[in-house]
């Protein structure tokens, strides 16, 4: 009896051990939300809607892109991290919410390490510098002749306030040495909007939104900013390769959910996503797109966001920029 006792007790501990892992490999249950902080058009967009898709085909779920646009991507971080921690509610989270935010926004209402699970690395980007189509100044060395010459008058548009592309403007501006005007929009797609119709001059776009422009002729890729060229842009020059030493402004997407999201449910994803980025034809894309670098482990992406934020936060205080909370 006591016998028997004992084996029935020791099945119940395994089964009651065995839960969470038997839930995640049945996870997920119900439709995925993956959460964007822009509008559609934009690269976070195109890039989550890559994942989504093939997640949907191998989970047998819809995985749907929810889009919800405010203030750099902070407001989707803000929602995501209030929503239950059950898999159900991802992010795509992005330098903006995950970098740039913590030394911008001193009333942030999230904490990225404490409300936040980082999941896996989608990719990293550089941004491409693109001029509209009337711009004559189609070099670096020429901007920065603009830039001088009509101090404040040569319009960047940008995401928003605090945005990556943001921060890639005034890195280059410190460098320069010179004045331009920053245009925020509310998310990639209406910036590009504009300037292809020439309601402002240039931008340090994401390369992920921009490229479908630059193949098209509609704008024209003055420069990248990794250190390295991108293999979807190989004759396009870096920033540094035209005389700005040490320049690198990258933009980066991942997954993350809610801060209690269990360990076997965020192993899952991150197993499923590394084996979504193996695909070839995602590959080709995210090729094409300039994101490269993405996957890996769990640990590797929480790594990654907490140097992000040390990098930034010496750019912030450095340039000195301030925007509204």
């Amino acid at each position: 009896m006591q016998r028997r006792s004992l084996i029935q007790a020791a099945g119940a501990a395994a089964a009651t051990l065995g839960v969470p892992r038997v839930f995640a490999q049945s996870w997920p249950h119900g439709p995925v939300r993956i959460v964007v902080g822009f509008p559609p058009g934009g690269g976070t967009d195109a890039l989550a809607r890559v994942v989504a898709q093939k997640l949907s085909v191998m989970w047998n779920q819809s995985v749907i892109v929810e889009n919800k646009p405010g203030v750099a991507g902070v407001l989707a971080a803000e929602y995501v991290a209030q929503q239950p921690s059950d898999g159900s509610t991802l992010l795509m989270a992005h330098i903006n919410s995950h970098a740039l935010a913590p030394s911008l926004q001193p009333k942030l209402r999230y904490n990225v390490e404490r409300d936040f699970v980082p999941v896996v690395l989608v990719g990293v980007t550089p941004n491409l510098l693109i001029a509209g189509p009337a711009q004559k100044a189609l070099t670096v060395k020429d901007i920065v002749a603009r830039c001088a010459a009509e101090p404040g008058q040569v319009s960047f548009g940008s995401a928003g306030a605090g945005s990556a592309q943001h921060l890639a403007l005034e890195m280059f501006k410190l460098q320069a040495k010179v004045d331009a005007m920053h245009v925020p929009y509310k998310g990639s797609g209406p910036l590009l909007a504009d300037l292809m119709g020439n309601q402002i001059h240039y931008s340090f776009e994401t390369m992920t939104a921009a490229t479908p422009h630059v193949k098209s002729g509609k704008v024209t890729a003055v420069a990248q900013t990794r250190l390295k060229r991108a293999k979807g842009h190989p004759t396009v020059p870096t920033m540094q390769e035209q005389g700005f030493e040490g320049f690198e402004a990258t933009t980066w997407y991942g997954l993350a959910g809610p801060g209690k999201l269990p360990s076997a449910i965020a192993d899952k994803i991150n197993q499923d996503v590394n084996a979504v980025l193996a695909m070839p034809d995602v590959q080709e894309r995210m090729d094409n797109y300039g994101a490269e670098d993405g996957g890996g482990s769990r640990e590797k992406f929480r790594q990654f966001i907490a140097s992000e934020i040390q990098m930034w936060a010496r750019v912030v205080r450095d340039a000195k920029v301030k925007v509204d909370a």
